[in-house]
């Protein structure tokens, strides 16, 4: 029933993470222990316009040459990685069964639970579990996390990464990767309480995923189309600049002198709003109506102004994550670049953790 496309399942072995989004991919790796961990590979390479649509991989030869081409530029060794798969392509659902199973029997009991949440063949997909501790609403029982999805979405995804030279060891859930980046960094902030309410919102060039979690708990999860290709697509209509070119001196700061008072400005306005609404949605929709934290991450976290725009729109303070926080750092990752694109890195560096939690 388990293949080789483990999710959820952690590994110990020496990994690196890498995160494939629409606009770049990112690689981390990470030595030391758990509780002292070393930034020892950091990279990134930007992904060719029509590589990666609407989350399917749609030139995955052109991908392998990317994906080799970073780990090179890392200068990391191993061949084995840690990826993850979109939320929206994987179904996860916490389910009880009795306490006391051996591992078959375990496996067995979780595909027959499963089958009822799965709407396509059982036989179609990849599935994985990990035991979440005893149930607090069903005495002798256990909770139990499953995760399915398309095996043929998980194999697609395996052979880039093998044309790529590397080995796929984990196949893991994105926003289970962030969360346990983000964890950890919560983690770090000792005025932090198991009850404390923190958003999150990962600012991507063609999403915006928002996540809340009480404590390191995920609570709340939402996407919606749109992102930092917007603000591109701005500076190129604006100044008439090709996509590329527009995409290269927004990140290098070359752009007229009239960029932030006539585009960056409106649309860091217009971004803060969109982000006052998606959490006036949580609180409609849930029991919750207050956060004590937001946090930015993504590329478009780096926006200037955004993270003060955001506390004063939201009256709760706002930080931009960093998830090499409280990590030492390695020979061979630039450390300026490090520190300044940091908050791109949270996915990766969440796959990376994967080999030092228990």
């Amino acid at each position: 029933m388990i293949d080789v496309a483990s999710l959820l399942r952690r590994r110990p072995e020496e990994i690196l993470g890498i995160d494939i989004s629409a606009s770049a991919v990112k690689l981390v790796g990470l030595g030391g222990v758990a509780g002292k961990p070393i930034l020892e590979y950091c990279a990134k390479d930007v992904l060719p316009e029509g590589i990666m649509v609407d989350g399917v991989i749609e030139k995955p030869d052109e991908l392998a040459l990317v994906l080799r081409r970073l780990v090179k530029q890392s200068g990391a060794k191993t061949k084995n990685v840690a990826v993850a798969l979109p939320a929206s392509a994987v179904i996860t659902k916490k389910i009880t069964i009795p306490a006391g199973l051996r591992d078959l029997e375990m496996e067995y009991q979780v595909e027959s639970e499963a089958k009822q949440y799965i709407p396509f063949p059982i036989e179609d997909v990849s599935l994985d579990f990990v035991e979440l501790g005893p149930s607090a609403a069903v005495p002798g029982s256990v909770d139990v996390l499953i995760a399915a999805a398309r095996r043929e979405r998980v194999e697609a995804l395996q052979d880039i990464l093998e044309v790529a030279g590397l080995k796929p060891v984990v196949v893991d859930v994105s926003s289970y990767a962030t969360c346990i980046a983000l964890g950890r960094v919560i983690d770090l902030q000792a005025k932090t309480t198991p009850g404390t309410l923190s958003v999150l919102f990962k600012l991507g060039s063609s999403s915006v995923t928002m996540q809340v979690l009480r404590g390191q708990d995920l609570v709340y999860e939402r996407e919606q189309s749109s992102g930092g290709a917007q603000l591109t697509q701005k500076i190129a209509s604006y100044y008439g600049l090709s996509l590329a070119e527009a995409e290269t001196r927004k990140c290098k700061g070359t752009l007229a002198h009239d960029y932030e008072g006539r585009i960056l400005i409106p649309y860091v306005d217009s971004v803060v709003q969109e982000l006052a609404r998606a959490l006036q949605f949580f609180f409609n929709s849930t029991q919750y109506n207050k956060v004590n934290q937001v946090l930015l991450a993504g590329g478009g976290a780096l926006l200037p102004g955004l993270a003060l725009a955001v506390a004063s729109q939201i009256q709760v303070p706002c930080t931009v994550v960093n998830p090499f926080e409280g990590m030492a750092v390695g020979p061979k990752p630039d450390r300026n670049r490090v520190q300044q694109e940091a908050p791109a890195y949270l996915g990766a560096c969440g796959l990376a953790l994967r080999r030092l939690i228990s």
